[in-house]
């Protein structure tokens, strides 16, 4: 079937809007009318509850959305990294039902990968679901876990089979973090807040219907959440950030939208790397500093980093890109907020050792360089990105090692 001309488009969202956009809406109940409709995901297959559009034609939805004063979908991973793996791996019900409690904000999920022993080799996990009739009794640690005290369900990747490599038994499950036995404990950032945890996990259940894209298949599965990870990080954000979170713990579900307009929001990319020549423009015309030269030339790379970056975002998401792109956007974006940080400081001079809402943009440059070096870290470490692209895309040498072969209890990782 033929989609529909941009034209059309954009004149059949704006009729939509039109229609059923009311700033006086609460937010639960805008994105659910939203999330059928198949405007909040229009890139998703129909049968999951999108349209089937290609990337320009969803860049017109977003556009049409914005223009209007409405809210884009929620925000968070649920929306940038569970959605887009359920709607490739998920079956029939879990489309249906998981796919539309994320897009219309009922659900709010966290990523349930790293361990303490496992984060930069991730096949190395220690957790373990063992079967139990038609449940799984999961045991074991997360770290780095952003969120996670936010969200009441999480992308659980456990260890299911030992006796198999360590890239083999490992199976993807969605995770209750209501239910007795979950532990979260946020980490203070060095900017005084908690965007991660270290969640511990005691004896507790998941159902073997909540296993996504099959028993001790979960390898495959992360990669499609990590690959979804990599680009919205380097499409400009931290997929946890943006408007209205969802989730029956955020408490914006029973708030007006009007409250949350112009924090307006696309596929789970956030809004800080998108925006970062902008405001470091609008910043050196108020500081007088937008003729200095050293001054405008790391705004003219920083602005050309960004448009690389939004390009790169623009054909990963076409399918037209090689497959090291998303460890390559990841790249650039841990380039884009360190160049971010040197520039706003040649910009603020001295004014940037004072912190607090009273200081100079209110803070903004200052929270951003103590944040700056979480980037590099989080979502695989800048290393592990040029591994994954030496490796995968060029084809060189791995590390020497096990053979992969090798069952994972007979690692010395395992014991």
């Amino acid at each position: 079937m033929a989609l529909p001309s941009i034209e059309e488009v954009r004149s059949e969202v704006r009729a939509w809007l039109a229609e059923n956009f009311d700033p006086d809406m609460t937010v639960g109940d805008w994105w659910d009318r939203l999330a059928r409709s198949g405007y909040a995901a229009p890139s998703f297959p129909e049968d999951s509850w999108g349209r089937g559009y290609d990337r320009p034609r969803a860049n017109v939805v977003a556009e049409e959305i914005r223009t209007a004063g409405a809210i884009g979908p929620p925000s968070g991973l649920g929306y940038a990294l569970a959605a887009p793996t359920i709607a490739r791996h998920g079956n029939d019900e879990q489309k249906q039902h998981e796919l539309l409690r994320i897009l219309n904000g009922q659900d709010a999920w966290c990523q349930m990968f790293s361990e303490p022993g496992a984060g930069s080799d991730l096949a190395s996990l220690q957790c373990k679901a063992d079967v139990d009739g038609d449940e799984y009794i999961v045991n074991g640690q997360k770290v780095w876990t952003s969120t996670a005290q936010l969200c009441n369900l999480g992308m659980l990747i456990a260890r299911t089979d030992s006796s198999l490599p360590k890239h083999v038994g490992i199976t993807y499950f969605k995770f209750d973090m209501t239910q007795p036995g979950v532990t979260v404990r946020p980490l203070k950032e060095m900017t005084g807040r908690a965007m991660f945890n270290e969640v511990f996990i005691d004896d507790c259940r998941v159902q073997a219907s909540d296993i996504i894209g099959g028993y001790n298949n979960g390898w495959a599965v992360a990669n499609t959440t990590l690959a979804a990870e990599r680009s919205s990080l380097g499409s400009g954000g931290g997929g946890a950030a943006g408007a209205a979170f969802p989730g029956p713990m955020a408490g914006h579900l029973e708030q007006p939208v009007r409250g949350f307009v112009g924090q307006f929001r696309t596929g789970g990319t956030g809004g800080g790397g998108g925006s970062m020549a902008d405001r470091l423009i609008e910043l050196a015309r108020a500081e007088g500093k937008a003729n200095d030269p050293v001054v405008r030339q790391g705004l003219v790379k920083l602005y050309t980093m960004q448009q690389i970056g939004n390009y790169s975002a623009l054909r990963m998401r076409g399918g037209g890109a090689s497959m090291a792109a998303p460890n390559i956007a990841k790249l650039m974006m841990s380039d884009m907020l360190r160049l971010n940080r040197e520039v706003g400081h040649q910009i603020l001079g001295a004014d940037g050792m004072l912190m607090g809402p009273e200081s100079k943009t209110q803070g903004m440059v200052q929270e951003m360089t103590l944040f700056s070096p979480g980037p590099s870290i989080y979502g695989g470490s800048d290393q592990v990105q040029r591994n994954i692209i030496g490796e995968r895309a060029l084809g060189l040498p791995k590390e020497p090692g096990p053979d992969k072969s090798t069952p994972f209890k007979d690692l010395l990782v395992s014991r």
